[in-house]
Parts: structure tokens; C-alpha cells; sequence
């Protein structure tokens, strides 16, 4: 299943260290949680993923607070995409998981 969306960046601050993450969007976490798959740690389902010229390998995680999966930002893909701390990207992301 591949999926494009876009998303705004949040910052999430539960650990010492911040996190920036992007929301999916509702229907497609629903969609994403429908898919039958192996269990994994936290709910993670592995994901590939594309901003810009930038692809890698992760997981995407879900957030009970908001009821949608969220994927993670790495510092490296926000430096190399000039991506800041808040703003919207345009996220394609296939699941490997199905």
C-alpha cells in the first residue's frame, strides 16, 4: 500500500530529547490499522518513505491522543530537505508491512 499525504510538523517533547513528528491523516490511519499484519513493539508498522529527494526505512507509530498514526522526522532528512520545526510536508509512504 502506498499512500501521499501532507502533514504538518509537531514537535513532541515527552522525553528529554524532542521529537518532530508528522500526523497521517485519520482515513488513512484507519485504513493503515485495517491491514492484516504480525504484531509489532508499540503498534509499529515498517514504512518507506520519500520527502524531496530523501527516502528512508522506519516505522510509523500509533498516538492515542490524536487517534492517528505518526511518522518520525529524522534530523538528517529535516536538514538535507530544509525542513524547520513547524510547517507542512509532503510525505509518500509505502507500507512494508502486508
Amino acid at each position: 500500500m502506498r499512500i501521499m499525504f501532507e502533514g504538518e510538523i509537531f514537535r513532541w517533547t515527552a522525553r528529554e530529547q524532542d521529537w518532530y513528528l508528522v500526523a497521517l491523516p485519520a482515513d488513512l490511519s484507519e485504513e493503515i490499522r485495517e491491514i492484516p499484519r504480525m504484531p509489532r513493539g508499540f503498534g509499529s508498522v515498517r514504512v518507506e518513505v520519500a520527502i524531496g529527494s530523501s527516502r528512508w526505512r522506519t516505522s510509523i507509530f500509533p498516538d492515542a491522543s490524536r487517534g492517528v498514526y505518526v511518522l518520525p522526522l529524522k534530523r538528517a532528512v529535516r536538514d538535507a530537505e530544509g525542513i524547520g520545526v513547524e510547517g507542512v510536508v509532503t510525505v509518500d509512504l509505502e507500507i512494508l508491512d502486508v
